[in-house]
C-alpha cells in the first residue's frame, strides 16, 4: 500500500507543471555553477600545480555545485512538499485517506516516499554534470558517491521537516513558507556562535550543515548519515501523531 500511495504522489507532482518548471530551473542554475566552477579550476591550474597537495576537480567543482543545488533546493523543495497534507486537508478529501484501509503511517510514509522519488530523479539530473568530468580529467568517484549520497540525505531531510509542517496547516501557502524558515533556521545554526561555546557546539550539533559539509569532502561518516535518518525519523513520527489527532478530533 505504501508504494501505490508513493506512485500515486510521485504521478501527482509529474503532471503538475510547476515540478517541471522546478526540474528545469534547478538543472539550469546547476548548470551554470558547474560551468563557472569548471573555468575558474582550469584558470587557477597552473597556480595549483606548485601545491603539496592541491584540490582536485572534485573539491573545485562537485563539491560547491552540491552544495549550491542543496541551499537552492532548501527554498525549493518546501514548495514541492507544501500540497502533500495540507491541500489534502484543505480539499476536504483526507477523510477518503482515513475511511481507506491502511494505517496513518502506509499514508504518511507513502507520500514520503512519492516525494523521495522525485527528490532522486533531481539528484541524479544533476548527478549527469560531474560525471561528465570523467572524460576530461581524474575525477574522484569516491567523493562524488559521498557527494550525492548527502545531497539525497539532506534532501530527504527537507522533505520529512515539510511533510511535518504540511500536516500543520490546511494553507499550503503557509506550509511552504513555515518549512522555509524551520530548515533555514535549522541551516543558519551552523554559523551561530553568541550564548557560549557549550550552546554554539549543541546548535552546530543540530544543524544540517553540519553533517553535510563532511560528505561533500568525501567523508562518509555514520554519525552524519545516522543524523539524517533519525531527523527524517523524527519528523515522520511527528506528522503520523499529529494526523492521528486530527482524526480522532473528526
Amino acid at each position: 500500500m505504501i508504494h501505490t500511495i508513493a506512485a500515486h504522489e510521485l504521478r501527482r507532482l509529474m503532471l503538475s507543471p510547476l515540478a517541471w518548471v522546478i526540474l528545469a530551473l534547478i538543472q539550469f542554475l546547476a548548470a551554470l555553477q558547474f560551468l563557472n566552477s569548471v573555468e575558474e579550476f582550469m584558470l587557477n591550474q597552473p597556480r595549483l600545480i606548485n601545491y603539496d597537495n592541491p584540490p582536485g576537480v572534485s573539491d573545485w567543482v562537485v563539491a560547491p555545485v552540491f552544495a549550491d543545488v542543496a541551499f537552492m533546493l532548501l527554498m525549493v523543495v518546501p514548495i514541492i512538499t507544501m500540497h502533500s497534507l495540507s491541500a489534502e486537508q484543505r480539499d476536504k478529501t483526507m477523510s477518503l485517506l482515513w475511511s481507506a484501509p491502511v494505517s496513518m503511517t502506509e499514508i504518511v510514509l507513502g507520500k514520503y516516499v512519492g516525494t523521495l522519488y522525485f527528490l532522486l530523479i533531481m539528484v541524479s539530473m544533476v548527478c549527469v554534470m560531474p560525471i561528465s568530468l570523467v572524460f576530461g580529467t581524474s575525477l574522484d568517484m569516491g567523493k562524488l558517491f559521498a557527494g550525492a549520497c548527502g545531497l539525497f540525505l539532506m534532501l530527504a531531510a527537507f522533505a520529512a521537516a515539510g511533510l511535518f509542517v504540511s500536516s500543520m496547516t490546511n494553507s499550503p501557502a503557509v506550509a511552504a513558507v513555515a518549512s522555509f524558515f524551520l530548515l533555514f533556521a535549522l541551516w543558519l545554526m551552523f554559523w551561530i556562535n553568541s550564548g557560549g561555546q557549550e550552546l554554539a557546539e549543541v546548535l552546530a550539533y543540530i544543524s544540517l550543515l553540519n553533517h553535510f559539509v563532511p560528505l561533500l569532502q568525501g567523508s562518509i561518516n555514520t554519525a552524519n548519515v545516522t543524523y539524517f535518518i533519525l531527523f527524517a525519523v523524527t519528523f515522520l513520527v511527528f506528522t503520523i501523531r499529529r494526523l492521528d489527532i486530527r482524526r480522532l478530533q473528526g
